[in-house]
């Protein structure tokens, strides 16, 4: 089994190359970087992070190891695209252009780790963690758009892999999203799916820790959740755990208090029986939760023969109870989840068995962007509405999406 996982996941271990841009960014009708505080921009991006990883030596610049720890650690990371050679106004042409030559390597530079918070911290009387909250709230008084964003890498990811992923991401907001990486505590190794499974379980707690934190501390008109691959496992029981109210507190005080906006799953490692028993808990406090899948996803094919159960981002029906069948058809219609079926046969430059194709594609990554940037319905970003024959609703890409996000986005 291990040596049929290098076979299957072997590109994971690739360098971070400049994703494709995204095609709303490829009309010519909008430019991403024109706002103010992206002109003359550069070619290095400080990226915000919170991580449970334990650290061999305390320092402003840790090392960050492969194990889980019950400390949360908080900081800032900067990541460099290209090779240093590269000036701004190269990349800026590069980010808009469809052509995929050329793409620059994305690296980590550096860590400043700016506070530790043990479980018995409180972060409302540390003077660090206040000044880190300051900090985010900073960001977003200066963001066109108020909200902050979690990103939950997937299998496979060592630091510098997360960091990356996560980084161009917030280029290709414009650098106008403030987003913030969930770094848990990946082995970043093809030989190590069996650990990083515990390791995600291990990693719920400091996730629900660091979003009630945000909720409380920060001026997020919303925070929202992108989960890649087995980040949902961390993303989907983090967010049931978050739907338990406090004594007292009703459900309407409990979604004003969390603030939780878009979540968007891509590629979701996680039990179908299970995911769904966590959305049941948690979706009234959202405003929007979409899942992106490939049926044919080679990685998560995988995953469910070594977890022994089908995987949310290539769900089987026959792992639902009757019950839980009627509440995805009745929550894709009623309760604002989007199944999202990226099917590889309508889209193009997608690989049929593709598993990372929220960032690899140039339509998939355009309408993750819309979703977080915009706040709108699937059909209002373009994408063509469908049922099965049960009832559920689900939303593709359309031959003529191209044309669609072009004139979306002349009527901004």
């Amino acid at each position: 089994m291990a040596v049929s996982a290098v076979a299957v996941l072997a590109a994971c271990s690739s360098p971070v190359q400049l994703m494709p841009t995204p095609l709303k960014f490829t009309t010519g009708v909008v430019d991403p970087f024109e706002y103010k505080e992206a002109r003359g921009g550069s070619t290095s991006i400080p990226l915000l992070y919170a991580t449970n990883r334990a650290v061999f030596l305390e320092s402003r610049q840790p090392f960050y190891s492969i194990f889980p720890s019950d400390t949360l650690r908080m900081g800032v990371a900067r990541v460099q695209i290209g090779d240093g050679t590269l000036d701004w106004e190269q990349l800026r042409l590069l980010s808009t252009s469809a052509s995929q030559r050329g793409r620059p390597v994305l690296s980590l530079e550096r860590m400043d780790e700016l506070v530790a918070l043990t479980p018995q911290s409180d972060a409302e009387t540390s003077p660090e963690a206040q000044a880190y909250f300051a900090l985010i709230n900073d960001a977003l008084a200066a963001s066109q758009h108020r909200d902050l964003i979690i990103y939950v890498h997937g299998f496979n990811n060592a630091v510098w892999r997360g960091t990356a992923q996560a980084a161009q991401f917030h280029h290709f907001t414009g650098r106008q999203a403030v987003v913030l990486a969930f770094l848990w505590p990946s082995a970043g190794s093809l030989l190590a799916y069996a650990t990083d499974v515990r390791t995600a379980r291990a990693s719920v707690p400091a996730f629900a820790r660091l979003i009630e934190m945000l909720s409380r501390n920060t001026n997020a008109e919303h925070i929202n959740v992108l989960a890649f691959s087995a980040g949902a496992r961390i993303a989907s029981e983090g967010l049931a755990t978050l739907a338990q109210p406090k004594e007292g507190e009703t459900r309407e005080a409990l979604r004003a208090r969390l603030r939780l906006g878009q979540i968007y799953f891509a590629a979701p490692d996680e039990d179908t029986y299970r995911f769904v028993t966590d959305l049941r808990q948690y979706i009234d406090l959202t405003e929007r939760v979409s899942l992106g899948a490939n049926l044919d996803d080679r990685a998560l094919r995988f995953a469910a023969r070594h977890q022994r159960a089908s995987r949310a981002g290539r769900p089987s029906a026959d792992d639902l109870t009757e019950e839980q069948v009627d509440f995805v058809n009745a929550a894709s219609q009623r309760l604002n989840f989007d199944m999202i079926w990226v099917d590889p046969r309508n889209i193009p430059d997608l690989g049929r068995r593709a598993h990372s194709f929220w960032f690899s594609n140039a339509w998939v990554s355009s309408d993750v962007l819309m979703q977080f940037l915009w706040h709108k319905a699937p059909a209002e970003r373009g994408l063509q509405e469908g049922f099965t024959a049960q009832g559920m609703r689900f939303w593709t890409f359309p031959p003529d999406y191209e044309q669609r996000v072009s004139d979306l986005m002349r009527m901004r």
